[in-house]
Formats: structure tokens, C-alpha cells, sequence
């Protein structure tokens, strides 16, 4: 074998430094193949138990049927009902249609079903759900048949009602004012029929309550009607007894002294306006002749005033007669002059007219003047007789504030009595026309298929729980396995790497029997494993233990003599089988190689190989003996074994291995052969391999796999630093390739061609 430069950190953190990728879907999907690889077993057992639950759940169970009844509520009424109906009509929002539902689902109405469909031995309510209990019962009773009774034969309705409700539902249709009531049972038609039943009984409920609110609301009226009618009369009379009392005599609702003292404000009034007509008319003759003369006044302005103040038609006539002739002489004197006869003699006529209606208003002054004074003095009169009326209807208004108050209140009496008396009638005749608030939109019709149990379902649903269980418990277990199982986990755990993959195989008797002759001091080899690496150097545990030798060869430092330790974190990992087998690849390849057993507590290599040892390296590193005399040697491949002899329970030998002589021997076999393997105690234990960290120059870490523990591991290399650091890599010993290819497919398989190409071209280079 070849030396390279790389020391053990250097190739430590070129196992580290792996590419990070991330993660694809090749990798999920060769993950997810790997799982089921690992774990199908687990998951189609899994998923056959519940396909198997689920098919004899569909067996056990008996078919239930679900009939459905549409129920429309608020029907619409007539007109005549709403305007009459004495009670408030809510409007259904969700409040209302959810406490609908909950008087579908009451237990009173669940009773009135079962009471009228006589419900009393159906089985669907009499059979227990199915339990444990019920399990055991069955069989009890099928085992020991209790004594029926015939009082017990018939279950009591208020032990039905819970099974009852257990199987009816009654939920709203959308936002719509629709409920539907659904019902569960074994036998289709009598699905339906409980369904229908349901529903007639809400209907019936709803009518019933709704006559039975009128009733009562016909029997509160009529008595508060009797009541009214009883305080309107009370009223009455205590008005009339007031009225005669007191001699308040009244007509049409009004007394005498108010009408006479209306009659006589209506007269005076009357009398007050006449009055001031009158005066008016005086005035305005008076203001006429008033004038300076009828020289001075137009005639026309004279009439006019006297015509249209006075109305006289005496006036109007000769005011007419006064226009014609004045136009008549306006026309003459424009034709014969001024100064013609005939001019003048119509202006003699014109004065003799304006003389007349002068005269004519001195008598209509006088008889102006007379009406007025006549007006007047009636309106004094009837003033006298006002005040005289006022003043004795005063003694009669405390009297009369008393009255109105009386008749006050027999009016409002009065007035209430006929409203109540409307609405008396308005639920008469409501109750004589019975109207339900809901009615059947659509009843329920037996059903062609079973509800439950789906079949499809319960099976798709049965094997969909199976798989996820398995793969559940798969997962799992893969999640609390905690052991070390493939390349991978022991290079991403540990930081280090794996040098190989070692498989398990059975041990096989040598045919070369140990050598009679103590004094040669041959190696035995009858049972041991490592003889499969030179009886069978071509087997996968040979390549295996190779592709260890190679990675070693490349991972050591120094010059051509090596010091190699073997060891493992517990006992039993097989790091004795696995130091043997490389000591005897290594020297069957034409290497000087010694094998030396550094477990002194427990030397199994020195049981294997020299069980007929007296002394060994104890002996050989305090001087007592020199090491030609304590060596063995493997007589097919020349091997030179150390053996370690412990004649007594060894107490110190931690305190040996770290000792001057020891390092001293270890020098000797460094400058005496190519290569040292060590077989060292395990690192948990005990902590003698911690002390041979001053001879040895690169350790191999054997790993069992599928049974060593992640934390055991980490908790080893953490409590040896030492060991730690020089750690050339891990090996994973005992594996079982059938089921190493459930965990990385395997991958590893060419890992030591692998190693091999890369150990030629670093060669070359």
C-alpha cells in the first residue's frame, strides 16, 4: 500500500465539507420509495386491519334510511284574517326560524309522534347503540337468557324520546324560510312515514297553539269588555246625577245658560255691525252736503257719490237724466253757440235736476240719521243682556269644570268599549277560520338507498385511514429509531466518514487446524471471521475490509510506519473481528503487520488468536520478556500477533497504556514493522482508550449497525476529544444488506470502487 499526505482533520473535514443541495423532488420521491421500502410491511397490515374494520363494521351494522319532509312556514293569509286577527304576526328572521326548528326537535312533540304512531317496540329506539357494553350484554344474554317480564315487553315513552331525536334532524334549507325534517330508521317506508308524521304533528302543534291563543284572547276581551261597558255606565250616570243636581239643563250636549249667552254674542254682533252701517251711511250723506252748493259741485261727482254711498234709485234717475242733458248741451253749444235759447233752457233744466237730487239727499240724511239712532240704541240693549247672562253663568262654571271633566271621562270609557268591541269580533271570527303558519311543501317519500352505512365510502374512508396509520407508525418509528443505519446518517451525525459498509456474515471453520507445537507459537483460526479475508478474498466482506484499508492508507500521516487503533463506543460492535481482518488483509497484501491487543480488561483478540499465551504486552513492555519471545504469528499470511495476558483482574490499565514503557514498546513496533493495528477497549465504558492517544496515530471507529444508538455515539466522542481528533473514519460493522437497501437503495454498494478510483488518482498526482 501507497502514503499519502492528507492527515485524518484534513480528510475529517473533507467528509464534512459535502455538498449542500437543496432539496429536489428526485430526492423526496427516492425518500418516499426508500420509506415504503422500509416499512410496506407495517403500512399493508396496517391498512389490510382497517379494511377489515371497515368491512365488518358494513356487516355488524344494520342499513339505516333517511326520508326527508319539506315544511314551507309563514304561510301567506287573507286579507280579511290579518285585519281582524287580534295577535301580532312576527316576521320570520333567523331567531324565529331557528326556535321553529328547536319546537321540531322538542321532546313534548317527540312525544305526540311516538304516542300516535305507536312506537312503543320499535326496534330502532329499543336497541341499545352499539358499545362494549352492549357487546357484553348480547353475549350474556345469548349465554344466560334472563326471564322476560311482560311489564318490561314495552318501553316507556320517555325512555324513547332520546333515541327518537337521536335520529330526527331538522335543519333550514339555504336562507330560505324552508326547514327540512329528515328522519333516520331501519326500514325505508317507516322512514318516511315518521318523517310525514313529524311534520303533521308541527303543523297540528302550530294550529292548535294558534286557536288556543285566540281562545284565550277572546276570553280576556270579552271579559274586558263586560268591564268597560260596566265603567262606561258608572260614567253615565254620575254625569246625569251631576247635571241634575247642579239644574244644568243641556240641549244637543250644550246647557241653557252657554246657548243663551251664544245667541245673544250672534245678536249683539249683528246689532254692532248694523250700527256701524248706519253710522257709515249718515256720515257719508253728511260729508255730500257738506259742500258749498250744487253750483260748486260736478253733478256727475254728486251722483256718482249719492248713487253708489246711499243706493237710492231716485238718484240714479236723475242722475241718468242729468248725463243725457248734459251731453245735449255740449253737443248744441258746439252747433247753435252758447247763447241759444234752446242751450240755455237745457241748462235751466240741467240746475232744477241737481236741486232735486239735493233735496233728495237732505231726506235720505234725515232717515239715516233716524236708523242709526234705532241701531244703536238696540245695540245697548242686547250689550245689557250680555252682561247680565255673563254674570249668572259665572255661579254655574265651577259646576261646569266638575260636568266636562264627568263627561270627559264617560266619552273616553265609551270609545275604548267599541275599540274592544272591534277587536272582540275580529277574533271571533278568527277562531272560526283556523289557519296554521306552516304547511308541507313537500312530504317525505321512502327512500331507494341506504343513508348509512356508505359502503364505497366507509371502505375508501377505511383504507384511507390505514394508510395514513401506517405510514404514521412507519414514520414513527423511523423518528425514534435512533440507531445508526446507513452512510449517510453517519456522516451527517457524526461529521465523519464512513469508510465502508461491513455486512454480517455467519462464521466459518477453518480447515487449517492450530498447530500442536506451543513453542512455535502459531495463531488459531478455527472459528474466527477475519479468515474469510484471505479463505475468501473476493467476498463482499473481504472488498468491504479492503475498501477499510484503503481509506486508512489514505487518511494517515507521517512516514511509512503507522499506528492504527481500532475501536468502538460500546462492547460488541465487533472492532476485535474488524482489527483481525484488516491486520490479515494488510499482511496477506506482503506488509510487515503486527496486531496488538490493548483491552486489557477484557482481551478477546488474545482469547481468538493465542488462547495458549502466558505472556504478552504487559510482560513485554516492563522488560520482563523480550518481544520475539512473547509474539504470535499467523501462519498464513505472517502475521505477528501481541497478545495481552491478564492473569488477575487488571486495575489500572488506563494508568498502563499511558505509561513511558508503553510508548517506548510502541516506538519499537513502529520502527519494526509497516503498519500497528491496535485492537483498543471501547470508549463508553471504560476510559483506557483515551490514554492511548500518545501512540496512536489514526483511529477507526466501528459502529454495529442497526443496534449502536446515535447519542451513545455522540456522548463517547464528546467525553474523548482526544480520540476524536484523530478519528480517520467511522466503519459500519454487522450490516444487513437485504435491509440496507430499504434505507439508501443501495447506494453504497460502490462505495469501494469509489474509493479505489479515488485512491489511483491521488496516486498519480
Amino acid at each position: 500500500m501507497l502514503q499519502s499526505n492528507m492527515s485524518a482533520s484534513e480528510r475529517r473535514r473533507g467528509a464534512i465539507a459535502l455538498p449542500v443541495t437543496e432539496p429536489n423532488i428526485g430526492a423526496m420521491i427516492q425518500f418516499a420509495v426508500s420509506f415504503l421500502r422500509r416499512r410496506y410491511l407495517v403500512i399493508l397490515a396496517i391498512t389490510a386491519a382497517a379494511f377489515a374494520l371497515g368491512f365488518a363494521y358494513i356487516r355488524v351494522t344494520p342499513p339505516t334510511y333517511t326520508a326527508v319532509a319539506q315544511v314551507l312556514l309563514e304561510t301567506p293569509r287573507g286579507q280579511f284574517v290579518q285585519k281582524e286577527s287580534p295577535l301580532a304576526e312576527p316576521v320570520l328572521d333567523f331567531t324565529q326560524i331557528e326556535t321553529q326548528i328547536q319546537i321540531v326537535r322538542s321532546p313534548a312533540l317527540a312525544n305526540i309522534v311516538i304516542e300516535q304512531q305507536k312506537l312503543y317496540n320499535d326496534p330502532d329506539l329499543t336497541r341499545a347503540p352499539p358499545s362494549l357494553g352492549g357487546l357484553w350484554r348480547l353475549l350474556r344474554d345469548r349465554l344466560w337468557p334472563p326471564a322476560s317480564s311482560p311489564e318490561s315487553a314495552v318501553a316507556s315513552p320517555l325512555t324513547l324520546v332520546g333515541p327518537f331525536l337521536a335520529r330526527l334532524d331538522v335543519r333550514r334549507l339555504g336562507s330560505s324560510n324552508i326547514l327540512e325534517i329528515s328522519y333516520s330508521s331501519s326500514g325505508s317506508a317507516h322512514a318516511a312515514l315518521i318523517a310525514n308524521a313529524v311534520a303533521q304533528a308541527y303543523i297540528d302543534d302550530q294550529t292548535s297553539a294558534k286557536s288556543a291563543a285566540a281562545r284565550q284572547a277572546i276570553g280576556w276581551l270579552q271579559d274586558r269588555l263586560i268591564s268597560l261597558g260596566d265603567q262606561e255606565q258608572t260614567a253615565q250616570r254620575a254625569v246625569d246625577a251631576y247635571r241634575t243636581a247642579h239644574d244644568m239643563v243641556a240641549s244637543n250636549g250644550t246647557s241653557i245658560d252657554e246657548q243663551q249667552i251664544a245667541d245673544l254674542n250672534g245678536r249683539l254682533v249683528a246689532a254692532s255691525a248694523q250700527t256701524s252701517q248706519a253710522l257709515a251711511k249718515a256720515n257719508k250723506v253728511r260729508a255730500i252736503l257738506g259742500a258749498e252748493g250744487p253750483e260748486a259741485k260736478d253733478v256727475d261727482t254728486l251722483g256718482a257719490a249719492g248713487s253708489d254711498a246711499l243706493g237710492s234709485p231716485i238718484i240714479n234717475s236723475l242722475r241718468t237724466e242729468y248725463m243725457q242733458l248734459q251731453r245735449r248741451e255740449v253737443e248744441w253749444s258746439a252747433r247753435y253757440g252758447a247763447k241759444h235759447s234752446a242751450v240755455v233752457d237745457l241748462q235751466t233744466r240741467m240746475r232744477a235736476i241737481r236741486a232735486s237730487i239735493r233735496e233728495e239727499l237732505h231726506r235720505f240724511s234725515e232717515t239715516s240719521r233716524n236708523e242709526y239712532e234705532v241701531a244703536l240704541k238696540g245695540e245697548q240693549a242686547l250689550e245689557r243682556q250680555l252682561d247680565e247672562a255673563v254674570s249668572q253663568s259665572r255661579t254655574t262654571d265651577k259646576a261646569a269644570v266638575v260636568l266636562r271633566e264627568l263627561e270627559a271621562r264617560a266619552k273616553g270609557y265609551r270609545e275604548l268599549h267599541d275599540t274592544f268591541q272591534q277587536r272582540y269580533m275580529g277574533a271571533v271570527q278568527l277562531e272560526s277560520f283556523p289557519i296554521s303558519a306552516a304547511r308541507v311543501l313537500s312530504p317525505a317519500f321512502a327512500p331507494d338507498s341506504k343513508s348509512k352505512p356508505k359502503t364505497t365510502l366507509m371502505l375508501g374512508l377505511s383504507g384511507f385511514v390505514g394508510l395514513a396509520l401506517g405510514a404514521g407508525l412507519g414514520l414513527l418509528r423511523d423518528l425514534t429509531d435512533g440507531v445508526f443505519r446507513t452512510p449517510g446518517q453517519v456522516e451527517a451525525v457524526l461529521q465523519l466518514p464512513c469508510l465502508s459498509l461491513i455486512p454480517k456474515v455467519k462464521a466459518q471453520r477453518s480447515r487449517q487446524p492450530q498447530s500442536a507445537d506451543s513453542s512455535r507459537r502459531l495463531a488459531a483460526n478455527g472459528h474466527s471471521l477475519d479468515a474469510l479475508v484471505v479463505a475468501s478474498p473476493l467476498s463482499h466482506f473481504a472488498e468491504s475490509v479492503r475498501a477499510i484499508g484503503i481509506e486508512v492508507e489514505l487518511g494517515t500521516t507521517g512516514g511509512r510506519n503507522e499506528v492504527i487503533g481500532v475501536t468502538s463506543a460500546l462492547p460488541s460492535e465487533g472492532k476485535t473481528t474488524l482489527a483481525t481482518s484488516l491486520a490479515r488483509l494488510v499482511a496477506h497484501s506482503g506488509k510487515r503487520v503486527i496486531l496488538v491487543d490493548c483491552d486489557l480488561r477484557r482481551p478477546s483478540l488474545s482469547a481468538a488468536m493465542a488462547p495458549e499465551a502466558a505472556v504478552g504486552l504487559v510482560e513485554v513492555a516492563h522488560g520482563t520478556i523480550q518481544l520475539e519471545d512473547a509474539v504470535w504469528r499467523d501462519p498464513q499470511t505472517e502475521l505477528d500477533i501481541l497478545p495481552a495476558v491478564c492473569r488477575k483482574p487488571a486495575l489500572h490499565t488506563s494508568e498502563f497504556l499511558a505509561s513511558a514503557p508503553t510508548r517506548l514498546l510502541f516506538e519499537r513496533l513502529r520502527a519494526t514493522y509497516d503498519y500497528v493495528i491496535v485492537d483498543l477497549p471501547p470508549l463508553s465504558p471504560v476510559v483506557d482508550a483515551r490514554a492511548s492517544g500518545a501512540f496512536i496515530d489514526a483511529y477507526v471507529l466501528a459502529i454495529e449497525w442497526g443496534k449502536t444508538r446515535v447519542e451513545t455515539v455522540r456522548r463517547a466522542l464528546h467525553d474523548a476529544p482526544n480520540v476524536h481528533e484523530n478519528i480517520v473514519g467511522a466503519v459500519l460493522n454487522k450490516a444487513n444488506m437485504k435491509a440496507m437497501r430499504r434505507y439508501d437503495g443501495g447506494a453504497f454498494n460502490t462505495r469501494n470502487y469509489e474509493l479505489y478510483q479515488n485512491r489511483q488518482v491521488r496516486v498519480r498526482t
